[in-house]
């Protein structure tokens, strides 16, 4: 059965009573395959029975481009519904569906170098008008669903998260903090205090628009082809060219 996701146990020591605990990763790579969900009708309750195999708090590692929206919807669902603790560290990429399952950590850290996209659902359709109307309503509805995992991790207004989809916005760790897809970024793991906030990452944040880029390019282009307007001549004025056709006239 191809998987898109690895699970990872250890036995570690709980800091405050010594005892040993088992410390369960779940490490979500690669692509968030349709074939892994749909192909085997059963992969949807393995994943979950592997999830609730253990107790305790978990950790989630995502480096994802995304993929399968309902594949990402059942994930995200099952981590919401999961009893411990769910930490969410993204250390490649959360882009399109991953961004989704990344919602629905307890918490939710970014890696200095990591990426967060958000964009709107997209759907391959076949058929007459009726057809189309149909894919365009589907889509609505799946975004609105969208919607709802982002409004309730960053508390982000709905208008503000459609316009953020709508754009195709890439986010550095810096944004995705800002903007409360993640709650702080990961820094360097050690025991002093003073030398973790030596290490706390500094910088401005950034975040691309693809459309923004696009709309940008696309007025550049506008400005180098626009076809500038010629001055008007200043040519003779009519009693000039009057008086000097009477001149003429006077010679034939």
């Amino acid at each position: 059965m191809k998987k898109f996701w690895k699970w990872k146990n250890r036995t570690v020591l709980n800091q405050e009573t010594q005892e040993p605990i088992q410390e369960r990763t779940l490490f979500l790579n690669g692509t968030i395959a349709e074939e892994s969900w749909f192909d085997d009708d059963v992969t949807p309750q393995v994943f979950k029975e592997e999830l609730c195999s253990g107790s305790g708090d978990i950790t989630v590692w995502i480096n994802s481009p995304g993929g399968d929206c309902v594949a990402a919807a059942q994930i995200y669902n099952m981590l919401m519904d999961y009893p411990g603790n769910v930490t969410v560290k993204i250390d490649g990429i959360a882009a399109s569906a991953a961004s989704v399952i990344a919602m629905a950590g307890t918490r939710v850290l970014v890696s200095p170098v990591s990426m967060m996209m958000i964009h709107n659902p997209a759907t391959v359709a076949f058929g007459d008008t009726a057809e189309m109307e149909k894919a365009i309503s589907m889509l609505s509805e799946v975004k609105e669903s969208i919607i709802n995992a982002y409004e309730i991790k960053t508390g982000l207004s709905r208008a503000k998260l459609s316009h953020l989809m709508d754009a195709e916005t890439w986010m550095d760790a810096h944004s995705a903090v800002e903007l409360c897809f993640a709650d702080d970024i990961l820094k360097r793991a050690s025991e002093d205090t003073e030398e973790d906030e030596n290490l706390a990452v500094t910088g401005a944040p950034m975040m691309f628009s693809h459309a923004a880029v696009t709309n940008s390019l696309m007025d550049k282009l506008a400005a180098k082809c626009r076809i500038q307007k010629q001055p008007e001549e200043t040519g003779r004025s009519v009693d000039s060219l009057m008086e000097r056709l009477n001149l003429i006239k006077q010679h034939l």
